[in-house]
Formats: structure tokens, C-alpha cells, sequence
């Protein structure tokens, strides 16, 4: 039918248009001395989904209960038929047999091997068959020979039953045997008139299948046009795209141009702008040496001047003659020997002022460098600005780039319109209503035949529910009638009467056990190959496998289903590979396979990828000389703080009067040993002035350097002085290389940005003009994508499959072979049904003689009983 070609080479030539995606060509990377920088990923576009179609078949099979009586005929199946499945034989066997093969040519070895290949494989149901029809063949003439026999009174004709002791033990024992058999026999045809209503309930259902089938191909096939036009609308979304990122091409591309030149502007301008915020923490930090060291000079004159005067009234004292005297001249000694620890030990006054240094900073912040530096930024982040001037030609031209854009979509539309596939999938949609009217014109047929099927296998089963109804009387009216006093010619009519039917039962196994071993010979030999020649290897995708055989139907074709489809046999398609796509849920593109039949790559390069549309970025020159990043004034600056004479400060020198104490010894230390002299010296004026020199010092001490060491004015001034000299040296360690490496940073960006920002422009704008083609690659992609998994999903192809597999194998195979294996066990049992009725009836039914016993000797004491045959006694009841 055309409309499957149409359908097939529209999807295919949709299918290469995704997945033979080219990049249009770049220039050639190997000249170009710069390193390519790969493009950054693009927006991801969102094109919805394509609109999905929703299929009714579920195709599944729950047996319930009956899977029971399935899984028994399975494992038969498998005790008579291990071998696994003859897939290389009947490759052979099909590839021998394709150009056809006359009968004398069976002769030669390679077919007479195949045939023994065949007979070793159907060995099981060969000897199966043949117990089977010598089953058929001897119960006839084994019956005739019975009816014969027992006519001569033998074989159990005689009317005349043997006395034994062990008599009513070997009549239980019958009478057991019989009731199994029958409840065997009973399970058996339970068994076959499940298969057979089963059989009849699902053949009904099977329209269901049919309808949902149907159903499902029509939503196929009504579907496909409108997932098919979804595509192609879907191309306005990425065409938008493209035409919104052209009409904002200054901020786009100025932006990546920024961005990449950024890497090494901004680190310079920013380590410039830190050594600004340096310069004002300089100042601050000066300052704060400044009006620190004021403070502690201020504060450590007072104290120097009071502990001078001190230790020199100290050694007026000690001048005095009262110390030259022996007790008393050792404690004047040991006084007159501390005098020198009566100092202050940090001395401030000695260190110089910061003042120069402090001037030249002033001087130097007079000029803004962070307000240069910002307009050194200011400059460089108006790239955008730069750029959106200097491409006024692309925006100018987006009129004619629509316009490309625009006969790339008419193109697309006018591919998609290329087949009429809406009329042919309506006419399909017509021819698929068309036939579900016939199917369905058949099912009263179908009934019909389907009812008298299930009459003629009623009819078979009462066969041997009739035998089986004369085998429950008997054994009912036989064991109830059984009376173990009465002799057998006088047994009773009720007894009597079981045995009559039992035999009845016996004649009927006769007449009908050969007919049912038949049927079921005949059903065993089809049912049982189907089972293991079609609906196992269909069950487990073995004949799959056969007719993807390479090279099956023909020497030179390859393999058979795309030679069937597309006139191609070596495209690598199989049965089996699309069936499990179509089980997925896959696209009919992706499950046929179809981008290896068309190649569309010209298509590709005269629509996505227009030449004429990569020449609009060809004309693009932008230039970034204007950009200023530090004004002369500013690198002045710069040179001007490095010079300002912050590198000549003598941190160590405030480092280390900033560490040191107040004064050299602990004042009241001092002042509590020059007491304890004192107190070794004779009472008098001497040790009385020493005292009063303790109390002085300890005066000294609570006045002047308690307050030192507490008063927040001088502990601040302490902390600061020591945080500034600390901040200064680390500012002022290679002060001079931190600025010219600064300059040069600064100098390196603005070469970059006069001299080399041609090839960054290039190189953006490829990226730029990559990207824009990468949202024409997203549309490809997410055309092969969704023809892939999305677009003509096949899942009604598999469902078909799947469906004639419960049809043919779950409802009629199964069922089919469950009836021959029930009715089967019934055949075979009725000929222990049939012996055990013979011997049972023996003991039920009135005799003609029986056995009684006589004295043979004159003597009471020696007597010896003989059996002699007696005829029964006259019954008026029976």
C-alpha cells in the first residue's frame, strides 16, 4: 500500500535530517596561533512534547486456575519432547526447499540426513503416536476377542465363581482399584471440559483483542500527521531564538567579549584599586604612629624626670657619713648598687617622628585614585555599548536574516508536505474500518462453528461419563447389595445388578475407548507439535531468530524483512530487532531503522546551515581602542605613594620600644626591699629617710605608671602604635615592586585590549554565531530524539504480535492440548477400568454353580471334603 511507503520515507528522510548533523566548517584552527577556546553551552529550548497517542491493548494473559492444567501438558510436553528447539535444522531445511525439491531428491545424503535430524526430534512424538494408534488398532480386536472368549464361557464367562478364603479380600482390593481409576478417570474429564469451555469463553474474548487492534492502528495512524506537524512548528521556537539573540547582538556578543577579555583586565584593575584602599589605610596608620607617639612621649617625660629626681635624693641619702659605719654599710651598699633600675624602659623620645613620611601620603591621596581606577572600569564594562555601535550592520540586516530564516521554515514545511501522508493514512484509517466490518461479519460464523465444537467435544466426554455413570452404579449397587452370607447363586438382585452393569460398563470401554484414543492421537500429534514448534519459540523469540536467518530466502539476499520492505536486503534490520522496539514503545523510525536509508546532508547544509547566513557574521569589526583602563595621572600616582618615603621608617626601632615595659623594675618591688634595708639599719634619721624614699617611690609608681599601664589613653595608644607600625611595614615591604608589577598587570590588559582584540572578536564572534547554530542543532536533535522514542510510536505492531501469540497459543493451543490430555488420560485408563470391572463383577453377579462340599469316607473322623458344582436355588424376586 502507498501510504506505507509515503509514511516510511517521510520519516526517514526527517530521521537523517537529525541524525546526520553536521557543524557548519570553521576556519582552519591550524594556522590560527591562539588557542580555540570551546563555546560555552547554549540555552537549552524548550519544545514541549510531541503529542502523545494513547493504545487500549493490554496484551496479557492470565490463565488463573487453568494455568494449572497448562503448566501440566507443558511439562508432558517437555517429558516426550526435550530437545531443545531444531532452529539450524529447519534453517537448512528452508533454504534447501525455497527454489523447491522433488521427491526422488530426498535421496541424496544431505536430505536423507536431514530427515533423520527430523525423525530424532519427533522421536518422542513418534513413539507416542504409534502406542497411540496400537492402542486404536488392538482395543477393537482385543474386544472382539474378549466378546468371543467369554461367549465360550472363558475369560471369565463361565457363570460359576471358585471358592477362595481370601475371597473378600481380592474384592476390596477390585473395588479400590476401580474407585481410583474412576477418580482418575473423573479428573480427567473435569479436566478436558475445562479446556473445552475454556476455549469456547476466550474465543469470545478474543474480539476484544480485535477492537482494541484496530483501534490502536487508527490512533496510529490519526496521530502520526498531527506529531509530524508538531515537529515542524517546533522550529519557530529555535528560529525565535536565533532572531531575538540578533536583535540583542551589542549586549550578547559585547558581553562574551567582555567576559573573556575580563580574565585578565579585571585582576589587574582590581589589585590597582587595592593598592588605592592601601594608600588610605598608609594614612591612617600614619597618622595613628603620629599621635600615638605624642602621647607616650608626653607620658614617659613626666615619669623620667620624677624617678631622676628620685634616685638622685636617694643618693644624697645614701651619701650620708651614718652609712659608712660597719653594721650599716652593707645595706647602704646593696641600696646604692639598685640605683641605676630607677628608669623607665621604654623611652619613645628617642624615636623619630613619621612626619615626611606622612606629608608625601597626603600629598599623594590629594589625587583620587579610586575614582580613576573607576573609570578605568567604567571604560571597560561600556564594551557591550562598543559593540552594539559598532554591529548597527547586523541589526540592520536582521530584516534579510528573517527573511533567510523564514524560506528555511517554508522549506521544512514544504518537505513535511512533500507526500500526502494525511490522505494516506485517512485512506488506511478507511481501509481499517472496512476490514473490521468483515472481521466482524464472520463472527456469527465463528460462534456457530465454535458452538458445534463444543458440542461434538461434550459429546466426546459423555462417551466416558457414560462409562463412568455404569462403573458408579455398579460399584454402588454391587457394594450395596453385597451380602457376604449369601452364596453366589443366591446372591441378590441389587448385587446382582451392579455386577450387570459393571460388565456394561466393560462392553461400552469396548466400543468407545478405541474412538477417544484416536481423537486424542490425532489432537496429541498437532497440538503437541504447535505447542513446541510455534508457541515456544514464539514465547522465547526463537522463530524470530529463523527468519533472521542471513541469506534464508535467497543466496544473495541478506536478511529478509527490510528486502520485503524497502527492496534492500543488506540494510541490517531483523524481525526480532524490531519487535523489541515496538514492545518499547519506540518510534517506527528508530524500529525501522530508517536513517540508514536516506542521506540528507545536502538538505542540512542548503537549510539549517545557510551559507549566506554565516556571512552576515563575517562582517563583523569591532574595535576596542577607545577603552582606557588607568589614566597617566593615575599610574603618577601610583609611582608617587611607592616614593613616599614610608619604606625608611624604622619599624624594628617602634617595634621594639612598643614591647618593652614602664620602667626597668617593678617600682613597688623596689619599694618593698628598700624598706626591708631599712629596717636592718639602727633606728634613727637614716632609716627613716629610706623609708620615706619607699614611700615616695611607691608614690610615684600609683601616680604615674598605674596610669600608664590602665589609663585607656595610653594602652590605646600603645595597641594602635603597634597594629600601625605592623600594618605599615607589611604596606611598605616591597612597596616598589607591588606598583611596577601592578603597571605592568595594567599595561598587559591594555595591550591585550589595542593589540590582540581583533582575534578575541573572532573568536566571540564564532562562538556567538556556534551558538546560535547550536540552537538550530537542539532542533535537530530533538527531532531525532523524538522520532526515536516519541513520533509513530509502534507499539500496535508488537501488540498485533503479542495478541495472535494469546490467541493462537494461550486460548486455543492450550486449551486444545489440556482436552486431548484429560480425554487421553481417561482412554488410557479405562483399561485398568476395564480388568478391574471384569474381576469386580465376578463377586456381584448371581452364578449358575457353585461350589459345595461332600464327606467322600464312610468314617466321621476321616473326612475329606470335595467341591462339586450345584444349581442355584429357584429365585421368584430376580
Amino acid at each position: 500500500m502507498l501510504w506505507t511507503r509515503w509514511l516510511v520515507l517521510l520519516l526517514c528522510r526527517w530521521g537523517s535530517a537529525s541524525g546526520h548533523y553536521q557543524q557548519p566548517k570553521q576556519g582552519d584552527s591550524s594556522a590560527d596561533p591562539h588557542r580555540q577556546r570551546s563555546a560555552p553551552p547554549v540555552e537549552p529550548l524548550d519544545f514541549g512534547f510531541v503529542p502523545a497517542a494513547v493504545y487500549d491493548t493490554h496484551a496479557y494473559y492470565e490463565p488463573g486456575a487453568m494455568g494449572i492444567l497448562f503448566h501440566m501438558v507443558h511439562a508432558f510436553l517437555f517429558v516426550v519432547q526435550p530437545n531443545s528447539f531444531p532452529k539450524d535444522l529447519l534453517v537448512k531445511v528452508i533454504q534447501q526447499n525455497m527454489g523447491g525439491i522433488k521427491l526422488e531428491e530426498w535421496r541424496k545424503p544431505d536430505n536423507v540426513v536431514l530427515l533423520l535430524e527430523g525423525f530424532y526430534y519427533e522421536l518422542g512424538f513418534l513413539v507416542c503416536a504409534t502406542v497411540g494408534l496400537l492402542f486404536v488398532v488392538l482395543v477393537p480386536v482385543l474386544g472382539m476377542c474378549f466378546c468371543v472368549c467369554r461367549c465360550c464361557e472363558n475369560c471369565g464367562g463361565e457363570m460359576h465363581q471358585r471358592q477362595r478364603k481370601n475371597t473378600d479380600c481380592r474384592r476390596g482390593f477390585f473395588t479400590a482399584t476401580l474407585v481410583v481409576t474412576t477418580v482418575f478417570i473423573i479428573a480427567g474429564v473435569v479436566a478436558a471440559y475445562a479446556a473445552n469451555h475454556n476455549m469456547s469463553s476466550h474465543i469470545k474474548s478474543t474480539r476484544r483483542f480485535i477492537n482494541t487492534n484496530i483501534r490502536d492502528l487508527k490512533t496510529f495512524a490519526n496521530n502520526t500527521p498531527a506529531q509530524i506537524d508538531y515537529m515542524t512548528a517546533q522550529y519557530t521556537t529555535a528560529k525565535n531564538q536565533v532572531l531575538s539573540e540578533l536583535d540583542n547582538i551589542g549586549p550578547l556578543l559585547g558581553g562574551r567579549i567582555h567576559g573573556q577579555l575580563e580574565k585578565e583586565v579585571v585582576p589587574s584593575l582590581d589589585t590597582a584599586l587595592r593598592m588605592a584602599g592601601a594608600m588610605r589605610e598608609t594614612k591612617e596608620a600614619l597618622e595613628n604612629v603620629s599621635s600615638s607617639l605624642q602621647v607616650l612621649q608626653e607620658g614617659t617625660n613626666r615619669l623620667k624626670d620624677s624617678l631622676s629626681t628620685e634616685r638622685a635624693s636617694l643618693s644624697n641619702t645614701l651619701s650620708d657619713p651614718a652609712c659608712t659605719n660597719g653594721a650599716v654599710s652593707p645595706s647602704c651598699n646593696a641600696v646604692r648598687s639598685a640605683l641605676f633600675q630607677l628608669g623607665i624602659d621604654a623611652d619613645f623620645s628617642k624615636l623619630p617622628d613619621v612626619d615626611y613620611a606622612l606629608e608625601n601620603v597626603h600629598t599623594v591621596l590629594k589625587t583620587d585614585l579610586s575614582d580613576i581606577i573607576q573609570r578605568g572600569y567604567s571604560s571597560f564594562n561600556d564594551t557591550p555599548r562598543l559593540v552594539k555601535e559598532q554591529t548597527k550592520n547586523i541589526v540592520a540586516a536582521l530584516p534579510r536574516v528573517k527573511g533567510m530564516l523564514d524560506k528555511i521554515g517554508s522549506e521544512i514545511n514544504t518537505f513535511a508536505k512533500m507526500f500526502p501522508v494525511e490522505a494516506s493514512l485517512a485512506n488506511f484509517t478507511l481501509f481499517l474500518s472496512q476490514g473490521q466490518k468483515n472481521i466482524e461479519s464472520y463472527y456469527a460464523q465463528i460462534d456457530q462453528m465454535d458452538f458445534y465444537r463444543w458440542i461434538g467435544c461434550v459429546a466426546v466426554l459423555c462417551t466416558v461419563v457414560l462409562i463412568l455413570s455404569f462403573n458408579l452404579l455398579g460399584l454402588l449397587c454391587g457394594t450395596c447389595g453385597y451380602d457376604k452370607q449369601a452364596t453366589p447363586t443366591a446372591r441378590g438382585c441389587l448385587s446382582n445388578t451392579g455386577g450387570n452393569l459393571l460388565m456394561a460398563g466393560v462392553g461400552f470401554s469396548f466400543v468407545f475407548a478405541w474412538a477417544l484414543m484416536a481423537i486424542v492421537t490425532a489432537l496429541f500429534v498437532v497440538g503437541g507439535n504447535v505447542e513446541k514448534m510455534l508457541c515456544e519459540p514464539l514465547a522465547n523469540r526463537q522463530l524470530f531468530q529463523i527468519i533472521d536467518t542471513p541469506f534464508l530466502v535467497h543466496p544473495a539476499k541478506k536478511n529478509f524483512l527490510p528486502g520485503m520492505l524497502f527492496q534492500n536486503p543488506n540494510i541490517d534490520l531483523t524481525l526480532g530487532s524490531m519487535y523489541r522496539e515496538c514492545y518499547d514503545n519506540s518510534g517506527l523510525y528508530h524500529a525501522l531503522q530508517l536513517e540508514t536509508m536516506f542521506n540528507i546532508n545536502s538538505f542540512l547544509n542548503r537549510t539549517l546551515y545557510n551559507k549566506d547566513l554565516a556571512k552576515v557574521f563575517e562582517s563583523v569589526q569591532v574595535d576596542l581602542q577607545d577603552i582606557t583602563l588607568l589614566e597617566h595621572t593615575g599610574r603618577d600616582n601610583l609611582i608617587d605613594f611607592a616614593n613616599a618615603g614610608i619604606g625608611i621608617i624604622d619599624y624594628e626601632a617602634y617595634l621594639a620600644e612598643v614591647n618593652k615595659g614602664v620602667t626597668l623594675v617593678d617600682l613597688l618591688t623596689f619599694s618593698t626591699d628598700l624598706e626591708g634595708q631599712a629596717d636592718r639599719l639602727p633606728r634613727g634619721a637614716l632609716e627613716n629617710a629610706l623609708k620615706g624614699h619607699a614611700s615616695s617611690i611607691r608614690q610615684i609608681h600609683r601616680e604615674l605608671v598605674v596610669p600608664m599601664e590602665q589609663a585607656m589613653k595610653y594602652v590605646r595608644a600603645r595597641s594602635t602604635m603597634s597594629q600601625s607600625i605592623k600594618q605599615l611595614q607589611k604596606t611598605s615591604s616591597d612597596l616598589p615592586v607591588k606598583v611596577t608589577n601592578i603597571l605592568s598587570a595594567i599595561d598587559a590588559a591594555e595591550y591585550l585590549i589595542s593589540n590582540n582584540a581583533s582575534h578575541v572578536v573572532n573568536q566571540e564572534t564564532k562562538i556567538y554565531a556556534q551558538s546560535l547554530v547550536g540552537y538550530f542543532k537542539q532542533y535537530t536533535d530533538w527531532v531525532h530524539n523524538s522520532l526515536t522514542a516519541e513520533v509513530a510510536q509502534c507499539k500496535p505492531i508488537s501488540n498485533i504480535v503479542d495478541s495472535m501469540e494469546i490467541v493462537a497459543c494461550s486460548f486455543i493451543a492450550d486449551s486444545v492440548n489440556t482436552f486431548w490430555f484429560g480425554l487421553g488420560l481417561c482412554s488410557i485408563l479405562l483399561l485398568p477400568s476395564i480388568i478391574t470391572s471384569i474381576k469386580l463383577a465376578k463377586y456381584y453377579r448371581r452364578m449358575d454353580t457353585e461350589d459345595v462340599f461332600e464327606d467322600s469316607s464312610p468314617y466321621s473322623d476321616t473326612l475329606i471334603q470335595f467341591p462339586r458344582a450345584s444349581a442355584p436355588p429357584i429365585r421368584s424376586d430376580c
